[in-house]
């Protein structure tokens, strides 16, 4: 039973409204910069995690999806689906939550929602690869696909990298009118287009975001002009792509995790000894990243772990810092910790009719 003197795990929930607070408080743009930070801190560890490529489960309408990692001192996984059709049920596409726990006792310190916090951490993830991969001075970025992640990495791009003018282009005219209205009262600088091949010339990176389930090319060879970053942030499961095989070989391909980028990545394409190189290595300084102002670039971002993980730390810290969250009676506190039993409340005894032989099945 529980008593004055057992000790009760302490879980700190964030809700999705606890998140939407954090960020209203901190600053979008400086959640944003501050996941960044956190992101290249990790991938400067990258040594001392745990990693393993996504368990999926796939079906004909989507994914779900666990994502573990783990370093000496805390163990992260995030719940992931992706469900292109969920505008149908008026949810979104990406719905995730993750937990942040301590190696040495493997109490949970932190559950949390991951649905908006994965948007942050993808454009921070996206902007911490341009950086490393762009050229300098970038000014433009085409948006191709304007979904639920658009505005995110429009902002990572605007503040972490000086892009100021942005080309929209979505299938979904709604959702470019949507994007359209979020920049203007942003106060980005935007135009709409008609077709890809108009949204992306004279940009200097292309961020492709779709949702189809699909071997697409969103991209193909002949769009793509000397110098440009392709940051290619949809393709992200098997039998899902944005880039034709060709925009690959057009330049040096980096991604997250190779294991796992091969197979969900647009890399699934290309035979097992195509070349691509760990972003980890290029911001150690252990591989180039570009090395020509008229490169191309492409990094085939597919999500991974250790950047939820960076997530789950920050809002963890800044939970903390702003004082926000609840606490989560997630474990039972127990006066003997060899007692489960005891943690249940004692039943009343029982009456002779609980010894009746049970009724004849008819």
């Amino acid at each position: 039973m529980i008593t004055s003197t057992a000790r009760r795990p302490r879980t700190r929930y964030l809700s999705a409204e606890h998140v939407a607070e954090i960020v209203r408080r901190k600053g979008l743009a400086a959640c944003i910069a501050g996941v960044a930070g956190y992101i290249r801190q990790d991938f400067l560890r990258w040594h001392d995690f745990d990693k393993c490529a996504r368990l999926a489960h796939h079906s004909d309408v989507g994914v779900i999806e666990l994502m573990p990692v783990s370093d000496t001192r805390s163990y992260a996984f995030k719940y992931v689906n992706g469900h292109p059709s969920n505008h149908r049920y008026n949810l979104p596409t990406v719905m995730a939550f993750g937990v942040l726990a301590d190696v040495e006792t493997g109490t949970p310190d932190l559950v949390s929602e991951l649905t908006l916090t994965t948007a942050i951490r993808t454009a921070a993830m996206s902007a911490v690869a341009a950086r490393a991969l762009a050229r300098d001075n970038v000014r433009s970025m085409a948006l191709i696909g304007n979904g639920a992640q658009s505005e995110f990495q429009a902002l990572a791009f605007h503040h972490l990298l000086g892009v100021e003018r942005f080309h929209l282009f979505d299938l979904d005219a709604a959702a470019t009118r949507k994007l359209a209205a979020n920049l203007t009262r942003m106060g980005l600088d935007f135009a709409c287009f008609d077709s890809v091949r108009d949204a992306v010339g004279g940009c200097d990176i292309v961020t492709t975001v779709t949702a189809a389930k699909t071997n697409a090319a969103v991209l193909t060879a002949d769009m793509i002009e000397p110098g440009m970053h392709i940051n290619a942030v949809g393709g992200d499961c098997p039998g899902k792509t944005e880039l034709h095989a060709d925009v690959l070989r057009l330049g040096p391909v980096f991604c997250e995790f190779e294991p796992q980028s091969r197979i969900e990545g647009d890399m699934q394409q290309m035979p097992a000894d195509f070349p691509v190189t760990e972003l980890w290595q290029v911001l150690a300084g252990r591989a180039p990243g570009r090395t020509r102002a008229d490169q191309v670039t492409i990094f085939d971002s597919v999500g991974f772990a250790l950047e939820d993980y960076s997530a789950l730390r920050y809002m963890r810290d800044l939970a903390q810092e702003l004082g926000m969250g609840e606490g989560l009676s997630l474990i039972p506190a127990l006066e003997d910790p060899k007692n489960l039993f005891g943690f249940i409340p004692a039943e009343a005894p029982a009456g002779k009719a609980a010894c009746k032989a049970p009724a004849e099945v008819i």
